[in-house]
């Protein structure tokens, strides 16, 4: 089983920072298209970023375009989510998430097949 293990969430203030990080393990890191899902207090879960291996393609949904940055480091088995000026909206575990995808063509926003156990992020106003 790969396991996903993400960090980085925490409380801040509306207009701050964090950056999530997510180590994989169990797998080949490069051949995975690897994302982001966020679950809010009341709410459904909600896409929030995917990137595939080689770092070609990466989608955001609408509300964090601008605001969020997807990246990941395949030497080191770590994907990222820079979150820049984070709104109470923002608010929710984040999951990361990973699907194997070797040809990078896979649907970014798909569900995906594995998923780390969720970091808290907090955003107070």
């Amino acid at each position: 089983q790969v396991r996903l293990v993400e960090s980085g969430g925490g409380l801040v203030q509306a207009g701050a920072s964090l950056r999530l990080s997510c180590v994989a393990s169990e797998l080949t890191f490069r051949s995975y298209t690897m994302g982001w899902f966020r679950q809010a207090p009341g709410k459904e879960r909600e896409f929030v970023a995917a990137i595939t291996w080689s770092g070609r393609s990466t989608d955001y949904v609408d509300s964090v375009k601008g605001r969020f940055t997807i990246s990941r480091e395949n030497a080191k088995n770590t994907l990222y989510l820079q979150m820049n000026m984070l709104k109470p909206e923002d608010t929710a575990v984040y999951y990361c998430v990973a699907d194997y995808d070797p040809y990078g063509t896979r649907p970014l926003r798909a569900t995906y097949d594995y998923w780390g156990q969720g970091t808290q992020v907090t955003v107070s106003s």
